[in-house]
């Protein structure tokens, strides 16, 4: 199947398993809130039910355990998940550019996730961290179709350089390493407490079998520079 119609199939599967997860958690929360309910009240229940928690017995007094709600870290970035329909429309954006001077690439850096924003070049992942920011800047691009921007990201080894500009201040990132990972690794868009980059394109080209990813962190910036030309 042609590489632009596979790019965004994991993601639908990713999400809907996380969604069933979910409510799993919620269902048995609830149940056990309506456990230690019954046994505040004085209802009975049946011996031969199994439980969680049992309540705690000194001196006469009942006392039920209470769960600490997790903590969620609601700092980060969140991922946008990706639209059901793979070439959604989308608004055309253009946040600044990206420059790759080892593999030649000086493109616009799109917005959005679809295959429509993708296949006009370079792609920042919406929801992810922007360049110079906390979290992972996360950007999808084509290897052989379209104007084909990554074609040659397996070039890239640690210390080279990725280049964002966007809203006129620079950021440069470099390589730290590679990797090829099966389409379903959603992990490649966690976000992080540092500032961090992903590249990722189809692998091998041609094929959309696996991806390969590319690893950035931040090194320099976010800088002012000169008028920001990202319209060109």
């Amino acid at each position: 199947m042609p590489e632009s119609e596979q790019i965004m199939r994991a993601p639908h599967r990713h999400h809907a398993v996380v969604t069933k997860a979910l409510a799993a958690m919620v269902v048995a929360i609830a149940l056990a809130g309506a456990v230690s309910a019954l046994r505040d009240s004085g209802a009975s229940e049946a011996p031969s039910q199994p439980v969680a928690f049992k309540p705690s017995m000194h001196s006469g007094t009942t006392t039920t355990t209470t769960l600490a709600p997790a903590v969620v870290d609601v700092s980060l970035p969140r991922p946008q998940a990706p639209p059901e329909n793979a070439y959604a429309d989308e608004p055309h954006i253009v946040l600044g550019r990206i420059e790759i001077p080892k593999i030649g690439l000086d493109a616009p850096l799109n917005q959005g996730i679809s295959l429509r924003s993708i296949d006009r070049g370079p792609s920042h992942w919406p929801g992810t961290a922007l360049p110079g920011q906390p979290g992972n800047v996360v950007v999808a691009g084509h290897r052989v179709s379209k104007t084909k921007p990554f074609r040659n990201i397996d070039q890239l080894v640690p210390g080279d350089e990725v280049i964002f500009t966007v809203d006129a201040r620079r950021s440069v990132y470099v390589v730290t390493g590679s990797q090829v990972v099966t389409p379903d690794a959603m992990e490649i868009v966690n976000q992080t407490p540092d500032a961090t980059g992903t590249l990722f394109a189809c692998h091998p080209p041609g094929s959309a079998r696996y991806r390969y990813v590319v690893f950035l962190k931040l090194a320099t910036g976010p800088a002012p520079t000169g008028p920001d030309t990202s319209s060109g």
